[in-house]
């Protein structure tokens, strides 16, 4: 992994495969490379280590012309991010090139098999391994030796193949890894995502698992992996330019925290039915009695999502009275789930590609049980594979940290507990309570944002800092550990989110006068549990930056600094305690120089295990 873009048409083909790797950058990455095709040069290949800037360096002095290629941002699995290792890959007489996403799981037999035919493996690579595959298996059609090599791969992929023996000709396969078409007018585009071509075309079509496009300037032909003709479905696509742009904030992450308060309208919006205080979720494809029969709910996913989840815990175990497991994918995955057969299985994913959680929902799926997915991306894998589910419709979200996914998860969370809990002993009242609550959230969040440089200085007394705790009790425990997450994530500081009762088993011997402390201490039923946390803290000298509601005077002397952020229903106040977390870990990562929208060592969309 981690970003693929190819293009055959009339244009130069050069400006638009860099301005397409620029376009995939948020994704992270670390070393790119591009692979044309001319009638005069056949393949020429240039690959760099660290940024697309050093790519472009090494094609400065390149004098040709050229309408067709493919090019990569590799993200390291197997290798380090070297020149070497970096795509395109080349076989032995420099014929073929291919750029891949994903992890070829059999790797190292092949590479046992091909090295006995003769082949020189050069890099430490499991990509490398697929284009010896497809020369041994070329007897001419490179469509075909695609598919006769893939046939004989285990993992995943998403791949594109050039050669210059088949001019104006580019193969794309699909397995795991997601690939889309763009059809233009006389050009065409191949990418791992939408956004990489969204400036010529918004006339995609998704490949499906299996599935293996031959591409021209003119036309595509998809079959699948037994050579079967497939009829592809053109779609749509709803994002505009100006929806990944940064639109004059100096970060993507910046302008995501500050759409929030439109993305969450976007999330409820024709969903609030504040008559009948019953959200409108057709998308779930379940009627009432269905809903009503659910005995038990699993939710998985990863990251940032899976605080998502936990949040949705608290909410549907509330007002639903319904038990639920929220588990990580990539442990749900290895073990041996006992699933009731009267249940639902949630999975949330922002991308909806998310590797560990597409192989827990298919362990699900082979059970038997019914398989439902909140995801933002339409047409992505899980929008594909389960049985209904809610779009968060949060738009194209670029920073690698998530933030407006995160929020629009929630509320989306919490529409399904309302719409279940309705199903059973929540009252009409108790309904529109809830949902009055949700109209008021974007503006609330609106409030939030305005007092960012409240945050700031805090952010600037605290940036040098190489430790950081967060507390949290109830549905705000989830909040502490993402508040915690993306700090680490672009802040490169050591965070650690925890229940604030368990602060006194274990991490109170951290805590001094050079230990800031962030406590999510709002007005509910454990405000004074967390009140005796925070006098605990005072007592070892550690600096306190509270999260409270607006009104309470008490807090402001036990505390160093104070956010305050409006009240709003119990249940929803994740949507606004973890907005100022937001602001923090933003301003304390600019103060310290962090590449905030591509931090280290993270992608966007982890396709690999």
């Amino acid at each position: 992994m981690c970003g693929i873009v190819g293009y055959v048409g009339t244009q130069q083909a050069v400006p638009l495969l860099i301005r397409g790797l620029r376009r995939l950058e948020y994704r992270g990455y670390d070393s790119a490379g591009i692979a044309l095709q001319s009638e005069s040069d056949g393949l020429r290949v240039a690959k760099a280590a660290g940024k697309i800037v050093n790519l472009e360096n090494e094609i400065a002095d390149w004098d040709f012309s050229c309408h067709l290629g493919i090019a990569h941002t590799r993200w390291a699995t197997h290798g380090e991010p070297t020149q070497l290792n970096a795509h395109p890959h080349t076989d032995t007489n420099h014929e073929i090139a291919i750029v891949h996403n994903g992890i070829i799981e059999n790797y190292r037999a092949l590479k046992e098999f091909l090295t006995r035919q003769g082949f020189d493996i050069r890099t430490d690579t499991d990509t490398e391994i697929l284009v010896h595959l497809i020369r041994f298996s070329y007897q001419g059609d490179l469509t075909k030796a695609v598919r006769l090599a893939l046939t004989q791969v285990e993992g995943t992929y998403g791949v594109a193949v050039v050669s210059s023996l088949h001019p104006g000709q580019i193969v794309a396969a699909r397995m795991g890894s997601p690939l889309v078409i763009g059809h233009g007018n006389g050009e065409n585009f191949v990418a791992s995502d939408v956004s990489a071509m969204l400036d010529h075309t918004n006339r995609v079509v998704y490949l499906e698992n299996g599935e293996i496009a031959t591409v021209s300037a003119n036309d595509y032909h998809v079959t699948n992996i037994e050579n079967e003709q497939i009829i592809p479905q053109v779609e749509e696509v709803s994002w505009t330019l100006e929806q990944i742009e940064k639109g004059g904030y100096d970060h993507f992450m910046l302008k995501e925290i500050y759409e929030q308060p439109h993305t969450l309208q976007q999330a409820t919006r024709i969903r609030l039915n504040k008559d009948e205080g019953i959200p409108r979720l057709n998308g779930l494809n379940l009627q009432q009695e269905e809903l009503r029969r659910i005995k038990r709910v699993y939710i998985t996913a990863c990251g940032t999502s899976w605080h998502a989840g936990l949040v949705g815990e608290y909410m549907i175990e509330e007002l639903a009275r319904i038990p639920v497991e929220v588990e990580y994918a990539s442990e749900l995955r290895y073990r041996s789930p006992i699933f009731d057969p009267e249940s639902v299985f949630f999975a949330i994913s922002q991308s909806g590609e998310t590797a560990d959680t597409l192989a827990a929902l298919r362990e699900a799926r082979y059970h038997g049980i019914t398989c439902l997915g909140i995801v933002n991306v339409v047409g992505s894998s899980i929008a594909r594979e389960t049985d209904g589910g809610v779009y968060i419709h949060a738009g194209p979200e670029i920073g690698v940290a998530s933030t407006k996914a995160f929020t629009s998860q929630v509320i989306v969370l919490g529409l399904i507990a309302t719409l279940l809990g309705r199903m059973r002993d929540l009252s009409v009242q108790q309904g529109q309570e809830i949902i009055e609550a949700m109209e008021k959230i974007p503006d609330q969040v609106e409030h939030i944002l305005s007092q960012a440089d409240a945050v700031k200085a805090i952010a600037q007394e605290y940036y040098k800092s190489n430790n950081f705790l967060y507390l949290g009790r109830g549905i705000n425990f989830p909040v502490a550990l993402e508040g915690a997450l993306k700090l680490k994530e672009i802040s490169y500081i050591h965070a650690e989110g925890y229940p604030a009762a368990e602060m006194k088993h274990g991490p109170i011997a951290l805590i001094d006068e050079n230990m800031p402390v962030v406590v999510i201490a709002l007005r509910d039923a454990v405000y004074d549990k967390v009140m005796s946390n925070i006098q605990e803290v005072r007592a070892r000298r550690g600096r306190i930056i509270a999260i409270a509601n607006e009104g309470d005077t008490e807090i402001a002397d036990k505390v160093n600094h104070v956010i305050y952020i409006p009240e709003t229903y119990r249940l929803l106040t994740p949507l606004l305690s973890i907005v100022p977390l937001q602001l923090l870990a933003y301003y304390i990562a600019v103060m310290r120089g962090c590449h905030v929208d591509q931090p280290r060592n993270l992608a966007k969309s982890v396709t690999v295990e």
